[in-house]
């Protein structure tokens, strides 16, 4: 669901003396430095993580361009294959959203990305209900080219998204099948790009779906590179500290309460609709979890994976809590890997599994939201441990 967040007011403004005081105008002190590192280290993980993003985005630009020139079982299958590749580095570049960033900004391009859910039949054709969607409509988009696309995303009502990395997953799955029991997600066969109705304009469309990522994803990467001069990396590492890691914990707390254990996971439990699951043509839902989840993570200690196995790393929250409050850093750390292990307990598929419970019960998908909600609220007290006053809901 897309969500926008701006702290314009602590990036281009200060709002009281006391908070347009510098940290350079104090004594400098191991913890300024350390609070100045963990500047850095947010930075950093940014430009790795949308580096990442990027690449596997560009892996699957290819494959998508194999499948449309050769459609074909073994086509088909590499690019499903990319895309859920793709969705692994950009599931945990969430954590950077809801923090003022260049994301979800006025420009921002997130809409363009990760919005959800979709109305399919704003794309393409659904079950019984004929030949609906841009991609039929040959009257009212007779060219289909990039900017066509993303000036039509959200045209309507925000679930009327045409672009995306959710508009790929329908392109290449179809609608997910209603019938939870069969444990499986869309059926789509690559006969719609060959011989059905309108298989060409299908593949256009497919085809500027990746190039839209892969611009957009450009951009993020440009945004947070420290090579580029008067870019967001630029303008956040001049922040004064605390107003720089308010809006990292700001960032990592939305996402955590309100966010995930709300709208991605609370949301599908307590409709018990698979409509309202993250990935649910693909049944990847599960893995947005743990990535948005393990995004958190990265953050709070500091740590990137990347797609190649380096590991970025440098000081963190965790150890600027360390410092400040070592007996609250442990209850951060113990709910912190809580989180973790309990979106990793939840079964999949996700649609069929969020049947067999309820938000009244205990079962390990509810247990993800307490666990998730519950680490919101630490982080809120991480940041009054650090003088800082946060917000873990989402803004109206």
């Amino acid at each position: 669901m897309k969500t926008k967040f701006i702290l314009i007011g602590v990036i281009m403004s200060c709002i009281s003396i006391q908070s347009c005081k510098k940290d350079d105008d104090e004594p400098v002190t191991d913890l300024t430095q350390l609070k100045s590192e963990v500047k850095t280290t947010y930075a950093d993980i940014a430009y790795e993580n949308y580096s990442d993003a990027l690449i596997t985005a560009q892996n699957l630009k290819t494959a998508i361009d194999a499948f449309v020139s050769n459609p074909s079982t073994s086509t088909h299958a590499d690019a499903k294959l990319a895309w859920i590749e793709a969705r692994e580095p950009y599931g945990q570049t969430e954590a950077l959203r809801f923090a003022g960033g260049p994301i979800d900004d006025d420009n921002g391009p997130e809409g363009l990305l990760n919005a959800w859910p979709l109305q399919e039949s704003y794309i393409d054709y659904v079950t019984g209900g004929g030949t609906l969607g841009i991609i039929n409509d040959i009257a009212g988009f007779p060219v289909l080219t990039d900017s066509i696309l993303i000036n039509a995303n959200e045209v309507g009502g925000e679930t009327n998204i045409i672009v995306g990395y959710h508009a790929i997953e329908f392109l290449l799955w179809g609608q997910d099948n209603p019938d939870e029991a069969l444990l499986s997600g869309g059926n789509r066969q690559y006969t719609d790009y060959t011989t059905a109705l309108n298989s060409d304009r299908r593949g256009k469309v497919l085809k500027v779906c990746a190039n839209v990522l892969i611009s957009h994803l450009t951009g993020l990467k440009n945004e947070w590179d420290k090579s580029v001069s008067n870019n967001f990396r630029t303008t956040f590492l001049a922040l004064p500290n605390n107003d720089a890691i308010k809006l990292m914990l700001t960032g990592i707390g939305i996402l955590s309460k309100a966010e995930l254990a709300g709208e991605r996971i609370y949301v599908a439990l307590d409709n018990q609709d698979q409509e309202d699951e993250h990935s649910c043509f693909s049944d990847n839902t599960h893995r947005d979890i743990i990535l948005n989840a393990q995004g958190i993570y990265n953050i709070y200690t500091g740590s990137y994976t990347k797609v190649d196995g380096d590991v970025v790393k440098g000081a963190s929250i965790k150890d600027l809590l360390n410092e400040v409050n070592p007996a609250l850093a442990k209850e951060m750390d113990a709910i912190a890997d809580e989180s973790i292990q309990k979106v990793n307990n939840i079964p999949v598929p996700f649609d069929y599994h969020l049947k067999q419970e309820t938000v009244t019960g205990n079962g390990p998908i509810m247990q993800s939201v307490n666990a998730l909600q519950s680490q919101g609220d630490k982080i809120a007290e991480v940041a009054a441990a650090l003088g800082i006053t946060i917000s873990v809901v989402l803004p109206d």
